[in-house]
Order: C-alpha cells, then structure tokens, then sequence
C-alpha cells in the first residue's frame, strides 16, 4: 500500500504547476499524525490564474456539443477507474477512513462522471403553446458559467464527485477547492486529468488559505455559480464574500438530523441502522441522526439494545487487510471541540452511558471513543448542535405530536430518519417534518437520489437530475408568425 504521496501540484489551465508563492503544505493522516503528502498551496495569484483560466476556457467547452463532453466524461472515468488503488489509498490516508470505507467515495465519482454524462442527453427543449396562436415559444438550457465549487473533508472525492459530474455536463467549467484538510486525492484528480489531456482550463484544482484564495475566488465577478459542500456557518460567509455580483447558489449545509423512533418499530433492525449511520465515519456524515427521539415506552430497551450493539463497534486505523466500524475524528482541534461537548452535557444533566475518552490503546490518531448519552432534553446543546462526531444523544418523547415539536426544534433541516409500523403515521409526520429528506423504515443514497435541504441546510440539490439546474439557466425564444 502506497504511504507516502510525495509533493502535489495544483492543476490550472491544463498544466500541473507551482503555486505562484512557492508555499507548500503538508498533509497529516488523522489515523497516525503522519505526514503522508505535500501540495502546492495556492495564493490568490493562483486563484485569479485559476479563474481566468475557467473563463476562457467556457466559450469553448460550453459550446461543445453534448456528444463531445460525454467523450470527455468517459475518457476521464476509464483514467479514474485505472487509478482506484491510488485515489482510494490517498482518501484512506488523508481522511483515516478504513479501506473499506473509501470504496463509497471512489464509486460515487465514477457513477457521477458516467450518470451526469448520460442523464444531460435527455434534456429536452420545451414549445410553450402561444394562446392567441400568434407565436411560437420555445424554452432551451444553456450553461450558467464557470463554477466555484467548496469541498468539505469527511468525503473527500464523494463530495467532489457531486459537483462535477453535473457542472461537466451542464457545459459549465469548473475550479474545484478541496478541504485543506484532505487535498491529496482531488490532487491526485488533476494529475489524472492531465494526463489524457482534458481541454484545458475545463477543471482547475487548488486550495489555499480563506482569507486570500477563498475570498478571491468567490468576490471576483467571473464565477456565474458558487456551490459548496459544508457548514452552515461557512455558507454564510462564502454567500457574502461573493455578493459582489449576482450569482447561483448550490449549498449543502449543516445538518442536525433527527430519527424518531416509535413502540411498533422494529428495534433489532433501528438499533442496527442507527449505530451504522451515527458512528460511520466517526460521526463526520451531515446526515448523522443526531437526536435519536425514542417513544417513551420503549426507550429503555431501546437504550440498553443501542449501548449493547456500540459496545461491539471496533475503532481503528490500519492496512487494508483490517477492517473497523469507526476512525479518528479529523484532527486535533475536531477531538477538542468533542471534548468539551462531553463535559458540557454531562453538566448539563444528561447521563453518560458509554464512552467519554480517548482510547487508551490508540497512543497515536485523534480517536475518541462511541459515546452515548441518555435522557438527553432538547435545552441541552448537544441536542441544538451539529455534533460531527461519535456522540449519540438519545432524547424521551411521549406522544406523535412531541415527537414532531423536537424534530422541528432545529435551525438545520437536512435528513431525518422515521421508524414505525403505521402507514397513516408515516405519511402524517413525513408531510410536516421540517426536512429536505425523510428515511422510513431504512435508508439510501444514489446518485440519482435528490439530496438537499430546507431551512439553515442549504439551496438546491446534489445528485439527480435536480442538481442540473444549478448549472444550467433558462432561455425563452419566441417567433413571431408570419401571415
């Protein structure tokens, strides 16, 4: 297995290149603290290369037909797929997660690349009927732009993937800035695409700091499109860094999901998903079920069947001979943050039934152990915050109509999870969740599968068909008729 992935280069205009400041940044692996790379970070020099670089390129790309970019899109999958041990290595590396686990990003952009390419065929111009027949109206697509795209770290290619499969076949160029936190992989990208020779100035990869690069990129007047994939805080700041012009928001924000679980669920099957979903990527999913809502009947059985089947989760980092249920958090300061999360709730009242430290047999990693908590109320922070770790709060309710007020209890309205029985329940509290998405009884995720948010969790979608419109804009042609 490959370690060390030696100094990477930003991909600008076609060519991999030096920052223009000559700064590098090293990339730490959560799972051991050791340095496993070395990128080329950006400097706002390179951010307006970058977007200059995007600008010129569009009057080519976005005039391509559709056939040409499919080409392209499936030249670059095959190159992609060549490489899966090396970008699935550099995913397992920069993120800590479990070889195992870097399959989902590694196949959510292969199947973007290939179901973007094929899905931008079936757009279809629409005739708007005239009512006084004195004109005939037609509706087309275009590209919007060149597009700014954010990544956030606890996907690092799967988050990449959702952003370029559709702006590449919208017709739409894009520069991609990847997590400093995990940039190895979305390097790895460029020089993938560099080498079949992708049109240049189409994709452009780089990251930087905020206060230059990010500023840069999204205060300049060039980008027609800024979509990112992260909190709510941080979309708040890009939005009003780039309303220096008008432009198209795609935003994927926070999250703090509930799951609420009634006395005629099925609770092996809750149990199992839940403790899959909560601790998957220890915990750094926007879709983790923060608040586990449990009908008051069955929370102590509930309760005991979650801490017996956490109790078995195996933490780890290792080779991809090993397999774990759960990694290291993404860095120090994450671990931190959870910390005094731990302590605030135990403060707080709420009782701590599992967990609560540092492994004591992981010397090096910013692991923490899966925690539990009971008797959680919705007063305590822990039930107001997007937690982004492995800390499962699980909160009492008595009846269908409390359990709606502390769904809804919340700025954040991304995922929620709903376990029962009754068909008249599902679609009675699946209609009045404050919610972009409601997981019954189970729960997936595709590609074709709209993903997004209402309320503090964002603008549009990823994935779908939906995510198309986001990239592409509108254009009515009307004819007058003659005689």
């Amino acid at each position: 297995m490959k370690t060390f992935f030696g100094y990477q280069k930003l991909y600008i205009g076609g060519l991999l290149v030096d920052s223009a400041s000559g700064e590098r940044k090293p990339v730490i692996c959560p799972g051991n603290e050791q340095t496993v790379g070395e990128i080329a970070w950006a400097s706002e020099t390179d951010a307006e290369l970058a977007l200059n670089a995007a600008e010129v390129a569009f009057k080519d790309w976005s005039r391509r037909s559709i056939g040409e970019r499919f080409e392209w899109m499936m030249r670059l999958r095959e190159a992609v797929i060549e490489k899966e041990s090396e970008l699935r290595e550099a995913v397992m590396l920069e993120s800590g997660k479990s070889w195992n686990a870097t399959e989902e990003d590694f196949e959510s952009l292969i199947n973007s690349l290939e179901w973007y390419a094929h899905e931008v065929k079936h757009l279809r111009d629409e005739i708007i009927p005239d009512i006084e027949c004195t004109h005939q109206h037609q509706l087309i697509s275009e590209p919007r732009g060149v597009v700014v795209a954010y990544l956030a770290w606890n996907f690092p290619l799967l988050n990449l993937a959702f952003k370029l499969g559709p702006a590449l076949a919208a017709g739409c160029t894009i520069i991609l800035r990847p997590s400093a936190s995990t940039p190895l992989s979305a390097y790895l990208l460029g020089e993938i695409a560099n080498s079949i020779g992708f049109p240049s100035g189409v994709i452009n990869i780089l990251t930087g700091p905020n206060d230059s690069v990010s500023q840069t990129l999204s205060s300049s007047k060039i980008p027609r499109v800024i979509t990112m994939i992260g909190s709510s805080q941080t979309g708040l700041i890009a939005m009003n860094q780039a309303a220096t012009s008008v432009k198209k928001f795609g935003m994927e924000l926070g999250g703090n999901a509930p799951a609420i679980v009634f006395d005629d669920a099925d609770l092996d099957e809750t149990v199992d998903l839940l403790v899959a979903v909560k601790f998957g990527n220890c915990g750094q999913i926007c879709v983790s079920p923060n608040r586990i809502l449990v009908h008051h009947e069955i929370y102590d059985d509930f309760v005991e069947r979650f801490l017996e089947k956490t109790k078995r989760l195996r933490v780890g980092f290792g080779s991809k001979k090993e397999s774990y249920d759960m990694g290291p958090l993404i860095d120090e300061r994450a671990r931190n943050r959870i910390r005094k999360l731990v302590a605030r709730t135990i403060e707080q009242g709420a009782k701590l039934r599992l967990g609560g430290n540092v492994p004591k047999s992981l010397e090096k990693g910013y692991f923490y152990e899966p925690t539990v908590f009971s008797e959680v109320t919705s007063e305590m922070d822990i039930f107001k915050t997007e937690i982004f770790g492995p800390l499962a709060s699980i909160v009492r309710f008595k009846d269908e109509h409390e359990a709606i007020d502390l769904a809804n209890r919340s700025d954040c309205g991304l995922s929620s999870y709903l376990f029962t029985k009754d068909v008249h329940r599902i679609y009675r509290i699946s209609n009045v969740l404050e919610v972009g998405e409601v997981h019954v009884n189970g729960c997936k995720y595709s590609i074709y599968l709209p993903h997004g948010g209402v309320k503090e969790s964002g603008l549009g979608h990823d994935c779908s068909h939906l995510a198309l419109d986001d990239y592409l804009v509108k254009k009515r042609i009307t004819l007058a008729l003659k005689g």
